[in-house]
């Protein structure tokens, strides 16, 4: 049973990571909903997804920075702010359900998302968007821990939507995640322990390293408009 679980999590993990390293979003918000299938508290749900992430993420991060995929600007800016929210949205998260705030977020991105297919549809004008990126990074570091994924959907789709270049933003926004999963990792296993999920978190590692490389790969061939639609 164990040996299912940790194949049924890897490919879990392999097929969200491939879309979160291609697009920059997606990894956490897939498997919060898989995991909580299977009945796993948000907590508990967010722990495991962000401690996987610190594996996945690394791997993920040190392939774009290699592919030349990084704006250093942009990422410095992320990192901070995304720990900020990251903490305190973790803590957040052991005091209240997760639950209560995610119709607000799914309304935010269903907006979010239809302009990014907007303008999927326009001719691109990539531009170097440099205001408003440290709130951006609190609210994204912050909705990604209280719903177990987030940060690529929020922080990424707003740069895409803002016009910023789709490849140094996506690169960017997964290499800071790294240090977000990190931070929210360690404040939420202060609250909850993983030690009965450790085939789930295992399974998400394997399969989120495998496809990491891929994924960062796809991200530099794919051209700009099929990679925003």
């Amino acid at each position: 049973m164990e040996l299912n679980v940790f194949v049924i999590c890897a490919i879990a993990g392999f097929a969200a990571q491939l879309v979160d390293g291609s697009l920059g979003m997606g990894y956490g918000t897939s498997l919060s909903i898989f995991l909580m299938s299977l009945g796993i508290p948000p907590a508990l749900t967010s722990a495991s997804i962000h401690l996987a992430e610190v594996f996945t993420t690394g791997a993920s991060g040190l392939s774009h920075l290699k592919l030349g995929n990084v704006d250093g600007a942009l990422f410095r800016k992320l990192l901070v702010s995304g720990v900020l929210g990251g903490v305190l949205g973790a803590y957040v998260l052991t005091q209240i359900p997760g639950d209560t705030i995610k119709p607000f977020i799914a309304v935010y991105l269903l907006v979010m998302g239809a302009v990014i297919i907007f303008k999927a549809f326009r001719q691109p004008q990539p531009k170097h968007v440099t205001t408003h990126i440290l709130p951006l990074g609190v609210a994204g570091g912050f909705f990604d821990a209280v719903g177990g994924g987030g940060w690529g959907p929020i922080v990424a789709s707003t740069l895409l939507a803002r016009g910023n270049n789709p490849r140094k933003s996506i690169g960017s926004v997964n290499i800071a995640e790294f240090f977000v999963a990190l931070a929210v990792s360690i404040t939420l296993l202060t609250a909850v322990s993983i030690e009965t999920h450790l085939q789930v978190l295992a399974g998400l590692i394997v399969g989120g390293v495998l496809a990491a490389p891929l994924a960062a790969y796809m991200n530099r061939i794919l051209p700009t408009r099929a990679l925003m639609g």
